[in-house]
């Protein structure tokens, strides 16, 4: 599987990792399993009849499916085994549906077991109090906790001992654009950088954060200084009367919120700042579906 941009290598190299750092057979133990990413051919995985959303956009699995050929699939979908060498999606069905369409032979997995609610919380428990995970993966394990566990986010604060600031933070990372995880996982940035790139609701200012880190190699310090001169200067500029922004930075951030909400998504956006954010949708079925993601 032959990725277009280095930066889809990203899920590679943490595979790598993990097959690295994972014990020889005989002494895997259940909680490695829990935790380990495994790649699965993607013939031998099928969706689940029972899945709540049965129509899914065509035109956002396409997107999708461009998206992950360049940066590969970032967070791993979530199976069962069913029998000796099939599995059945719990969770990634549009993921998995754009791996088809983007040509995919195998793609990356949680391998859940029958009954394993209880030691899958304690594995990811487990998996968070380690020294050696990037940020972006305790982000993940918080994130499966909270969707496979059902935790809220003070719940978690509870079980694993840490502020719910702290868990809000590592959350927050999986919002950012793919190529600032992936720089995050790579140690090419820090924790401290990424939170104060996280602490931005411009997509565009983000972009350009993070491309003055790696430009300058600033400091966490000197990056926050960044932003505030930036604040600075765009409080200044006077509003443009109704050009838009053209800007490709925006196009992941339509992505990733077309994705969340399971609809196109379109942004638009102007020069002062202001603009819309338009969700289409065909009916009131498909608007419910959209409140439901709103009321989660």
């Amino acid at each position: 599987m032959k990725q277009k941009n280095e930066l889809g290598k990203g899920l590679r190299a943490l595979l790598s990792s993990i097959n690295a750092d994972t014990p020889m057979q005989g002494d895997v133990t259940e909680s490695s399993k829990i935790n380990a990413v495994s790649l699965i051919p993607i013939e031998k995985i099928f969706a689940n009849k029972q899945q709540p959303r049965h129509v899914f956009d065509e035109e956002l699995i396409a997107e999708l499916a461009e998206s992950i050929k360049t940066y590969g699939i970032i967070q791993p979908l979530t199976v069962r085994q069913v029998g000796s060498d099939q599995f059945q999606i719990i969770s990634g069905e549009r993921r998995f549906r754009a791996s088809q369409l983007a040509g995919f032979k195998e793609i990356p997995v949680y391998v859940r077991l029958a009954n394993d609610n209880e030691m899958l919380e304690m594995a990811l428990v487990e998996n968070i109090q380690r020294e050696d995970l990037n940020p972006i993966e305790v982000a993940i394990s918080y994130q499966r906790l909270s969707d496979e566990c059902g935790y809220t986010q003070e719940q978690l604060s509870d079980r694993v001992g840490k502020k719910r600031s702290t868990i809000s933070n590592y959350v927050r990372l999986l919002k950012l654009p793919v190529e600032v995880q992936n720089a995050i996982k790579a140690k090419n940035i820090s924790m401290g950088h990424a939170r104060v790139i996280a602490g931005v609701d411009d997509l565009i200012l983000q972009m350009q954060l993070f491309k003055d880190i790696q430009k300058n190699e600033m400091s966490v310090r000197e990056t926050e200084k960044t932003l505030q001169s930036y604040q600075r200067s765009k409080a200044r500029r006077p509003a443009s009367p109704s050009t838009k922004t053209s800007n490709h930075a925006i196009e992941p951030l339509e992505q990733k919120m077309s994705m969340f909400f399971g609809y196109k998504v379109q942004i638009q956006r102007k020069e002062n700042g202001e603009g819309q954010i338009i969700i289409k949708f065909k009916n009131d079925r498909q608007l419910n579906e959209i409140l439901d993601r709103v009321d989660e």
